[in-house]
């Protein structure tokens, strides 16, 4: 087994914006046309819509931009987890796993449960299931998932 490469998760400053939007483009396009919903435009106005640079991190892959997630306060209370993306060249490699663990240990530390929504039919709900999350609702398009705090009884 290969080893994981050096990443970090940095603030995501304004710079980020469209290459963060350029990313969702190549891993969600795929998805989107599956289900009848790929709108270039739409796509780009959904993550100027969510993008804060107060809750969105930029992941660095041996010190490249290699992804982004956002982790934001959820109404309904703990944290909601969104644009979670990383480049097709590095998925499959145990970095998308990595990340995600050191986001629900910062969430389980807190005692916070995390919420997301994922496409019907993506690949990464299983990797969201594997690490905890339940859905708690579906319909035609999305997938509603939360994961309770570690060591919390459901």
């Amino acid at each position: 087994m290969t080893s994981l490469p050096a990443w970090t998760l940095e603030p995501a400053g304004p710079e980020d914006l469209e290459p963060v939007a350029d990313l969702k483009d190549q891993v969600m396009r795929a998805d989107l046309e599956r289900l009848g919903r790929w709108d270039p435009e739409r796509s780009r106005q959904r993550v100027r819509k969510h993008f804060s640079t107060a809750h969105t991190s930029v992941l660095l892959v041996d010190g490249a931009f290699a992804g982004s997630v956002s982790v934001r306060p959820d109404e309904r209370g703990g944290r909601h987890l969104e644009m979670f993306y990383l480049a097709p060249r590095l998925q499959g490699r145990g970095i998308g796993t990595a990340v995600l663990r050191h986001l629900l240990a910062e969430a389980d530390a807190a005692g916070d449960p995390v919420r997301l929504i994922v496409l019907r039919g993506s690949a990464a709900q299983r990797l969201y299931e594997r690490h905890g999350f339940t859905v708690v609702h579906e319909d035609p398009i999305d997938v509603f998932m939360l994961r309770e705090p570690a060591g919390r009884a459901v």
